[in-house]
């Protein structure tokens, strides 16, 4: 037996009713008998006029990963970007778009969580005025045909054999990350050629890589030409920690600088909600929190000066201007992608292109110890690609 949507084989995720078996394992994307073949998504394709629109030329270092990238694409390979965060993955993808739907060729854009998909949405609508881009994710469900196409990493379950070209950010995230029903779903709603995009590859990644199952493009320098933001860290009991806290928190008040603060747990930011909110204003942010959108836009208008939030906003998101300070940074829920992802929300405006990361710790992990080697290496190569 095997699903013929997400490929499951284990019997216990196999349930009969009546004279029909279906996957439970993929049950909440909708029923799937055992046998049933899945319908193609019906899209009629058109060739779209449209020319990549930006508020500011690319890079000579951009560009040259864009022609990269097409040759690969044209020679049909699929192909790995790793850019640094802020490097501009999302930028560097959109004339490969381009060229697609001018080909008449059907283009998604797949990424793990909500508030990125609606990020890039708009991002994708500035950049592409002339043609209909559509948001599908949660609360964003009622229209899910468009040209191009930018939805959550589950919703590609409406895409079987969809798409010409898929790409796919935050590949090493959750959920996406050692789901295989997710990678299944992924798989097949391509028929074409895959972008897969990532600050920080995992082992498997850079092995399909050397296997030659992937190409690689390289970019670690941002378009402003700063180098990324190297974290400071204090290694200290507790209550030395909530000194450095509450230091880190007056002096950006003085300054009217927002950040973001980054702890382990949702229990954790609850607590620190109840308590910091006595020193400004704050709120926290977490994956269950209501309305994040509205909170995200109290922090750009600096209405608020900080969100206390969990690694459900580690990704993705770019504020003017932000630092970040992360508490119990050596925590087993930080890994070391996680960690490089949260302090690349620093220095990624070009009118601000540094900042301040803090890591406060009792100890430094080794996920600590290889985020900032790890940094440290991406700033030398850039410097390398520059000289």
């Amino acid at each position: 037996m095997q699903c013929s949507r997400c490929g499951n084989r284990d019997p216990r995720y196999f349930w009969k009713d009546g004279k029909q078996i279906y996957c439970r394992k993929c049950v909440n994307f909708g029923r799937v008998d055992l046998g049933e073949p899945l319908v193609p998504y019906a899209s009629k394709s058109r060739k779209c006029v449209c020319d990549v629109q930006l508020d500011f030329p690319l890079t000579k270092y951009q560009q040259a990963v864009i022609r990269q990238l097409n040759d690969d694409l044209r020679e049909g390979h699929d192909v790995f970007v790793y850019a640094a965060c802020g490097a501009g993955k999302t930028e560097i993808v959109m004339e490969s778009i381009a060229r697609y739907l001018k080909e008449g060729k059907r283009v998604g854009f797949a990424i793990s969580r909500r508030q990125v998909v609606l990020e890039i949405c708009e991002r994708m609508r500035k950049a592409f005025p002339q043609i209909r881009v559509v948001a599908v994710c949660e609360g964003y469900t009622d229209q899910t045909d468009g040209d191009l196409i930018v939805c959550t990493m589950h919703q590609l379950y409406r895409y079987y054999r969809g798409f010409d070209l898929l790409i796919m950010d935050e590949v090493d995230a959750f959920p996406f990350r050692d789901n295989e029903m997710l990678e299944k779903i992924a798989e097949s709603a391509c028929v074409g050629q895959r972008i897969y995009l990532s600050a920080t590859p995992d082992e498997r990644d850079l092995k399909r890589v050397e296997a030659g199952e992937l190409k690689m493009v390289e970019l670690f320098r941002r378009p402003h030409g700063y180098p990324l933001v190297e974290p400071r860290i204090i290694s200290a009991p507790p209550a030395v920690q909530a000194c450095f806290l509450l230091s880190f928190i007056r002096r950006h008040q003085k300054q009217h600088k927002p950040f973001l603060l980054f702890v382990p747990t949702i229990t954790c930011a609850a607590y620190f909600e109840k308590i910091l909110s006595l020193f400004g204003r704050c709120r926290a942010f977490t994956s269950k929190t209501i309305e994040k959108e509205r909170l995200v836009a109290e922090l750009r208008a600096y209405e608020l000066e900080f969100l206390i939030c969990t690694t459900v906003l580690e990704r993705g998101i770019t504020i003017h201007g932000v630092d970040v300070v992360i508490w119990k940074s050596d925590h087993p829920v930080f890994h070391e992608a996680s960690l490089i992802q949260m302090i690349g929300r620093v220095g990624r405006s070009i009118t601000m292109p540094s900042g301040e990361g803090l890591f406060l710790c009792t100890r430094k992990t080794t996920a600590i110890k290889r985020c900032a080697r790890a940094l440290r290496k991406m700033n030398e190569e850039g410097d390398i690609c520059v000289n």
